[in-house]
C-alpha cells in the first residue's frame, strides 16, 4: 500500500486494500468481550480530549453489527472486471444527473473553484461516485461501525482511533450520534470521508458554524475541494485521456508503474483517441490497459495517482475521469470495456501462486488482482508469445492453470 497515511484516505473503498491485507481467519466478538473493548475505547476518547457527556452518550447506545464484518469480506474494486465496473457506474442516468447537478449549483462550484483549484466537474463527479449526488449516504450507525471493526480486532488501532475521531466530530458539534450515518466502514456525508479526513480537511464553506457534510452541499464541496488540493490536486492539468495505440504497440511498457513524457509516447506511435497526435510535451503519464489490448487505452497524469489517494482503486479514478469528461460535455469511450472473468479471492490467490512458482513475480499472495499480478501476466503472455497485455482473460488464465468456474 502507499507510504501515505490511511488517516488520509476519506472513502471506504479507500482503506480497502488495508482491509484484505489482514489475515483471512476473523470471529465475531462475544458480548462481553465487546462491552470491554467498547469500554476500552471511552477511555481512548476521554483521553482525547472529548467531553465526558458526549462519551457516555454516545457508548450507552453503542451495539455490534454483525453485517459490518460480512461486508468487510468482499468489495467490487477487487472481484469485478473493468467493464463490469465501470459499466455499473458510467449509466446515462448518473452522467445526465451529473451534468443537471452542475448547472444547479454551478456559482458555488465555480467560487469553489477558483479558491481550491480544482475544476467544477471533478468535485460533480467526486459526489456522483460516492453517493449518486446525495441521494445514498449509507444507513449504517457510523459509531456501530467502527466500534466493531475496531472490537473484532485485526485493524483495531485503525478503527479505534477513527471511533475515537467520530466522537470529536460529535463533540464539536457537526453532528448527534444518532444522525451520524453512513457506510459500513465509517465513510461518511455526501463525499464519504473517514472521521479522521473529516477533521483535517472538513470545511464550513457556508458560515453557519458547523462543518456539516450531511445537510451541507457548500460544505461538502469545498471539503473535498480543500481534500483534494491538500494531496497534491495539479491546478490546470487533465486526469488523463483514453488514446489510441498502433497495432505494433510495446505492451511492456503499459503500468501505472511505468512513466514516459508525452512525447516519448508519441514516439512509440501513441495517438489522441480521434487519431490526431499527442503533443510535443515533457508531461509524465503513464499507460492504462484496463480491458488488454481489445479495450480502451488510457494516457494518465499526476491528477490521476491524486484521485488513487483518495481511493486506491484504478477502476475507481478512471471511472471518477471520465465521469467528469461526460459531465463537462465529452462524449464516451471509443473503444467499450472487454468483459473478464470475475474471479474470486482463492482464485485470485491461486493466480498468484502459479504465476510466482513460474518465476513469474506476482508479489505477496493477497488475493488482489491489482498491478503487480497484472505485471506478473505480462511477463508471463511475453514468455508464451501472447500478447503481453497483462489482461486476465480466460485464454491466459487457463493458460497458467487457474481453474475457472
Amino acid at each position: 500500500m502507499s507510504a501515505v497515511s490511511l488517516f488520509r484516505f476519506p472513502v471506504v473503498a479507500a482503506v480497502l486494500a488495508f482491509l484484505f491485507a489482514s489475515s483471512p481467519a476473523w470471529a465475531i466478538p462475544d458480548a462481553e468481550t465487546f462491552a470491554a473493548c467498547v469500554s476500552d475505547l471511552g477511555h481512548q476518547a476521554r483521553q482525547a480530549g472529548v467531553s465526558a457527556p458526549v462519551v457516555a452518550r454516545s457508548l450507552d447506545t453503542i451495539s455490534l453489527n454483525e453485517r459490518v464484518i460480512e461486508l468487510d469480506r468482499a468489495q467490487p474494486e477487487f472481484t469485478a472486471s473493468f467493464a463490469g465496473y465501470f459499466n455499473t457506474r458510467m449509466s446515462e442516468q448518473r452522467i445526465q444527473r451529473g451534468r443537471e447537478m452542475y448547472r444547479e449549483h454551478r456559482t458555488l462550484l465555480e467560487r469553489v473553484a477558483r479558491e481550491y483549484g480544482v475544476p467544477a466537474q471533478y468535485l460533480v463527479a467526486f459526489w456522483g461516485m460516492e453517493t449518486n449526488y446525495g441521494s445514498f449516504f449509507g444507513r449504517m450507525s457510523i459509531l456501530d461501525s467502527l466500534a466493531t471493526l475496531a472490537c473484532e480486532g485485526r485493524r483495531g488501532a485503525y478503527f479505534s482511533t477513527e471511533f475515537v475521531n467520530a466522537l470529536r466530530i460529535i463533540d464539536e458539534g457537526a453532528i448527534t450520534a444518532e444522525r451520524m450515518q453512513g457506510s459500513w466502514a465509517g465513510a461518511m456525508g455526501h463525499v464519504q470521508f473517514m472521521p479522521s479526513v473529516f477533521l483535517q480537511h472538513a470545511v464550513d464553506y457556508d458560515g453557519d458554524g458547523r462543518r456539516d457534510l450531511w445537510g451541507s452541499i457548500p460544505d461538502a464541496m469545498a471539503s473535498a475541494a480543500n481534500f483534494l488540493s491538500a494531496i497534491g490536486w495539479q491546478t490546470g492539468e487533465r486526469w488523463g485521456r483514453e488514446v489510441r495505440l498502433p497495432s505494433s504497440f510495446p505492451f511492456e511498457h503499459a503500468g501505472l508503474n511505468q512513466r514516459k513524457t508525452l512525447t516519448e509516447w508519441r514516439q512509440l506511435g501513441v495517438r489522441m483517441a480521434d487519431g490526431s497526435a499527442l503533443p510535443n510535451a515533457d508531461m509524465q503519464a503513464s499507460l492504462l490497459l484496463p480491458s488488454g489490448h481489445r479495450g480502451p487505452a488510457f494516457l494518465v497524469y499526476d491528477n490521476f495517482r491524486v484521485i488513487m489517494r483518495w481511493n486506491r482503486s484504478e477502476f475507481y479514478a478512471l471511472s471518477v475521469g471520465h465521469l467528469a469528461d461526460r459531465i463537462a460535455g465529452g462524449g464516451a469511450l471509443y473503444r467499450a470495456p472487454v468483459e473478464a472473468p470475475r474471479l474470486h479471492r482463492d482464485q485470485v490467490k491461486q493466480l498468484q501462486t502459479l504465476l510466482n512458482d513460474k518465476g513469474h513475480d506476482a508479489g505477496e499472495v493477497d488475493g488482489i488482482l491489482g498491478p503487480g499480478t497484472r505485471t506478473a501476466i505480462s511477463r508471463y503472455q511475453q514468455a508464451q508469445g501472447m500478447v503481453a497485455d497483462g489482461f486476465p482473460d480466460r485464454a491466459v488464465l487457463t493458460r497458467i492453470g487457474l481453474e475457472l468456474d
